[in-house]
């Protein structure tokens, strides 16, 4: 393992998959931590992607640091606007003034600030976010020459493409990708929708998420009248793309190169941020565990390294192809008539002697099949190209409440994003909202072994006796509790019939020791559908 040293800390970088959760606030950060992410993505005051959260101080950003760092977790700021000329000065003071608060990396898309990030604060990281777009090992090698220890990887790739990637970079340098929560309709997030229509700049984080919203249209002779899109009686949700969700796929993804395993929500609750970040980290050690580098309690039995078979490999161009590699290129590239579960055209191995003999005619052909297919089709590619293979591998196969957790918080439709091209990320163009099915009812403030035992908590919603619970516990499954019938308290010891007075303190006797800030839910009557 490597340490750095901070600030009289050492903080360990792990030689594992990386769990990196999001954080809003320093609340967030916290809970993040003590729900298992090895790393923390935050933004601050100025200069991030998101400004709907209330994102972090120079104090908070050093208290968060100090804690992450006991807890031997790492913390990420994300600097990654495309400055306009007004900011570059600001963000020059801005990086000077991060670097003495603890944090460990910078993610950064402007080619100029990531410079000027090298100048300033050279003792922090450097991660190329997603909003530079990085869809190649030429572009992820051009940014590790410039100091870039870690490439986010554009969200369009599928997962062939990460392994090409991998296979192609250094082994020190990181690949992070996005594993869960809401998608951009716009190509790497970069999109200027919101701009046009409403005046807010969603490359400095005032997205209004036009892209969510219902839309008609009119006809130009006649004004007023309006249709919609589909034939539904609430309109057509063009943009409306699902969210991702890729708990059950987390050996694929880490079997092709993935070094960091992105959690979106930076916008999210806390409840939000632990669900999923236990969820991922449960995963992870899950596959650990079945890939024998590790052992139940969590010490190393062997070295983890990815399954990507290497172009310096003696079995590189004799591995054999798997369902991965045979859909690889449908979606980014566009293959058409790519249909679910049929494969893409076989691409590895290709011969291209011909092409520079064409004729005008020929070439003028080959011009528009470029367009029309693949850029990555037979005719154009270079004599030898592989794509690179993984090692066979038995699946990690999850228990069934880790698969339930992400449908415990609010989402939209699930997909797997375009990690696998024959299953197609959608929208859902007739709604939408949010899916509720549980409820944040309360949060445990402490635990006491007298009369058998009793739980303080601050309530978030009703509690009533004979009511299901689950306490949701780090690193373990839920626990689920039915409230008894009589004993509830409210702050001042005196008995209620129920708890239904949101924010304020009550008991409840519980004879199980539940740690303080575990999160309590319980399922809905009904599950709704709501905006968010």
């Amino acid at each position: 393992m490597v340490l750095r040293r901070i600030r009289g800390i050492h903080v360990q970088r792990r030689n594992k998959p990386e769990v990196l959760a999001p954080a809003g606030n320093l609340r967030g950060l916290k809970t993040a931590v003590d729900y298992g992410a090895d790393a923390v993505y935050c933004g601050g005051k100025a200069f991030g992607m998101r400004s709907a959260p209330k994102n972090l101080s120079l104090e908070d950003f050093e208290e968060g640091s100090r804690y992450a760092h006991e807890h031997g977790a790492r913390v990420y700021v994300t600097c990654n606007v495309l400055p306009r000329n007004s900011e570059v000065e600001a963000i020059r003071d801005y990086l000077g003034q991060l670097k003495d608060t603890g944090v460990d990396a910078l993610i950064v898309s402007d080619f100029g600030v990531m410079m000027t990030a090298r100048e300033v604060a050279p003792e922090l990281e450097l991660h190329v976010s997603t909003q530079a777009g990085v869809t190649n090992y030429g572009a992820a090698r051009a940014f590790y020459e410039l100091g870039a220890k870690r490439v986010v990887l554009a969200r369009e790739m599928d997962l062939q493409a990460v392994r090409d990637i991998r296979a192609r970079i250094p082994e020190d340098m990181d690949i992070e990708c996005f594993v869960h929560g809401a998608m951009c309709m716009a190509f790497s997030g970069r999109c200027l929708f919101s701009n046009y229509l409403t005046g807010r700049d969603g490359n400095h984080g005032e997205c209004a998420q036009p892209c969510r919203w219902k839309y008609s249209i009119v006809e130009e002779k006649r004004p007023g009248q309006y249709f919609p899109i589909e034939q539904t009686e609430n309109g057509a949700y063009l943009f409306n793309s699902q969210d991702m969700n890729m708990l059950e796929h987390i050996d694929d993804l880490i079997d092709s190169g993935a070094t960091s395993l992105k959690i979106e929500g930076r916008s999210k609750s806390a409840y939000y941020i632990a669900a999923m970040t236990n969820a991922y980290k449960t995963a992870v050690n899950q596959y650990m565990v079945e890939r024998g580098f590790e052992d139940a309690e969590g010490n190393e039995i062997k070295p983890f390294h990815d399954m990507v078979i290497r172009p310096g490999d003696p079995d590189f161009a004799n591995a054999a192809p798997d369902n991965i590699e045979h859909n690889a290129d449908k979606a980014f590239a566009g293959v058409p008539d790519a249909e679910d579960g049929q494969a893409a055209p076989q691409v590895n191995t290709v011969h291209c002697a011909n092409i520079g003999n064409a004729d005008d005619g020929n070439l003028s052909y080959h011009a528009r099949s470029t367009r029309r297919k693949s850029n990555t089709a037979a005719e154009i590619l270079p004599e030898g190209w592989h794509h690179a293979a993984v090692r066979p591998a038995p699946h990690v196969e999850l228990p069934d409440w880790l698969k339930e957790e992400p449908y415990k918080v609010a989402h939209r439709d699930y997909s797997t994003g375009f990690y696998y091209p024959q299953r197609k990320v959608t929208q859902r163009t007739d709604r939408a909202g949010y899916f509720r099915s549980w409820l944040v009812v309360g949060e445990a403030l402490s635990w006491s072994p007298d009369e058998g035992g009793r739980l303080t908590m601050m309530s978030r919603n009703k509690i009533e006796p004979g009511q299901q619970v689950e306490f949701l516990l780090a690193g373990e499954p839920p626990l689920a509790y039915i409230v008894p019938d009589s004993g509830l308290r409210d702050a001042d010891g005196n008995p209620v019939a129920a708890i239904n007075n949101p924010a304020h303190v009550f008991s409840i006797p519980c004879p199980h020791n539940v740690p303080a800030n575990t999160a309590i839910r319980s399922r809905t009557k009904q599950a709704t559908l709501k905006a968010e």
